[in-house]
Formats: C-alpha cells, sequence, structure tokens
C-alpha cells in the first residue's frame, strides 16, 4: 500500500503563495488519479483540483486560475501551487491517490490565510 504524506502548509497573509507537496513512499506511475482536497472546520472535504495519469485535470471553481496541481512521476510527488490565497482556502489540505480499488489518503496539513 502506497502511503502519502502531505507537506508545505503554513501561515501566510491573504495574496500570497505557497506550495504543498505529497510524498509518496512508492511509485505513483500505475495510481490513475491523484488529487488534492480541503477541508474546513465545519465543513465536508471537498476536492480542489485532480490530475489523471494521462496529464488531465479538474479543479474547484473557486480555485480555478490561482492553483496549480502537477505531477512528477519520477519523484513520486505531487504538488499544489496556490497563488492569490485567500482567508476562505483556509483549511486542511489532504493529498488523496485513487485507482480501481486503491485508495490513499495522507493526513493533511494545514493552511492558513491571514487577512
Amino acid at each position: 500500500q502506497v502511503q502519502l504524506v502531505e507537506s508545505g502548509g503554513g501561515l501566510v497573509q491573504a495574496g500570497g503563495s505557497l506550495r504543498l507537496s505529497c510524498a509518496a513512499s512508492g511509485s505513483i506511475d500505475s495510481i490513475n488519479v491523484m488529487g488534492w482536497y480541503r477541508q474546513a472546520p465545519g465543513k465536508q472535504r471537498e476536492l480542489v483540483a485532480a490530475m489523471t495519469r494521462g496529464g488531465s485535470t479538474n479543479y474547484a471553481d473557486s480555485v480555478k486560475g490561482r492553483f496549480t496541481i502537477s505531477r512528477d512521476n519520477a519523484k513520486n510527488t505531487v504538488y499544489l501551487q496556490m497563488n492569490s490565497l485567500k482567508p476562505e482556502d483556509t483549511a486542511v489540505y489532504y493529498c488523496r491517490g485513487y485507482s480501481g480499488p486503491f485508495n490513499s489518503w495522507g493526513q493533511g496539513t494545514q493552511v492558513t490565510v491571514s487577512t
């Protein structure tokens, strides 16, 4: 079972940027979809961005034009570049990889955007 570990979260002012990383313990070559989700206090977990093995991407409307997902299969790592951050982006961000019966989540990393 491939395990996922997120890093890169922290406190940033509104308008700033952060880059989250999701390091896998094994190869992600065969994992069809790698994605980033977030959960704010009192809210349901929601999809932020996802990328397929073929490079297709999907973004939540709220982050389009500001966030970019990328995957480096050689490094077994997925990234989320977050620009123009807003206070409403504050949440715990989770990495997820899934493909057929395989479904793995990371432990999450906190992102806090101050006004």
